[in-house]
């Protein structure tokens, strides 16, 4: 199948980006857009022009790493699931696809398709871990948890912490990812010792980044691979409430 690609170019951070065109003849509707990208590369190569540059890793998604701006969509048209996991059989034969990264002040652009998204990691460092004593393993029965506490915990913990809901948001908010980071621990007795410091600590890091307030319009739950609810965004709410109160 024949493709066009309008693929953002951006030699530096302070630089000015733009749109370059390209034309694709033989993709195969069974390539992912990340092959599809290696396919142009290799001919870019062959030409000896600057191959495109963009993360990638596990390429099952389950690093998150492969964060694209696809058609207006981060991760592309596909519901539930990452750019490495986009088929081109998604696409029509002479389809254009136009593919940007991350737009948020928060993730400035470091070379074409690629964005510093070390301010999630900031953010983790805040306080998004649990403090203990390592020693031999636990028995997985020693701390009873109840079901429906555990799948919930488990829902949030799949965050993989792609950025795709700040990207979608309007004003470019982190708060499903600190939500999720923040109240899996929550529903767990882990978790407990450090409730209230962790989530003043990780949203005053939040904010320190300088990502945007939350516009409660669901767009980053519409995005995300995992499917995160927005319900995770009113535990964090109830959690930063009554950290203060007690404060």
């Amino acid at each position: 199948m024949k493709l066009t690609l309008k693929i953002w170019r951006q030699d530096h951070p302070r630089t000015k980006g733009r749109l370059v065109t390209y034309q694709l003849d033989d993709v195969s509707p069974d390539m992912s857009l990340l092959e599809t990208i290696d396919l142009l590369n290799q001919d870019l190569i062959l030409a000896g022009a600057e191959p495109i540059a963009f993360d990638h890793d596990c390429r099952e998604g389950i690093c998150g790493s492969c964060a694209m701006y696809i058609n207006g969509r981060p991760h592309g048209a596909d519901q539930a699931s990452t750019t490495c996991q986009l088929y081109m059989r998604s696409y029509q034969d002479g389809d254009t696809l136009t593919i940007e990264p991350w737009r948020a002040n928060a993730f400035p652009v470091i070379r074409d398709l690629m964005v510093d998204r070390s301010a999630f990691d900031r953010i983790i460092q805040a306080g998004g871990y649990i403090s203990v004593n390592t020693g031999s393993e636990v028995d997985a029965n020693t701390i009873a948890i109840p079901k429906e506490r555990a799948e919930a915990a488990f829902a949030d913990a799949m965050c993989i912490g792609c950025g795709a809901c700040v990207a979608a948001c309007k004003n470019s908010s982190a708060m499903l990812f600190v939500a999720a980071k923040i109240s899996h621990l929550a529903q767990l007795p882990q978790g407990q010792p450090e409730r209230q410091q962790r989530v003043v600590k990780m949203v005053a890091q939040m904010d320190a980044e300088g990502f945007g307030s939350c516009s409660n319009t669901g767009t980053c739950a519409a995005v995300c691979p995992k499917e995160i609810s927005v319900q995770a965004i009113a535990q964090l709410n109830r959690e930063y409430l009554q950290a203060k109160s007690y404060r």
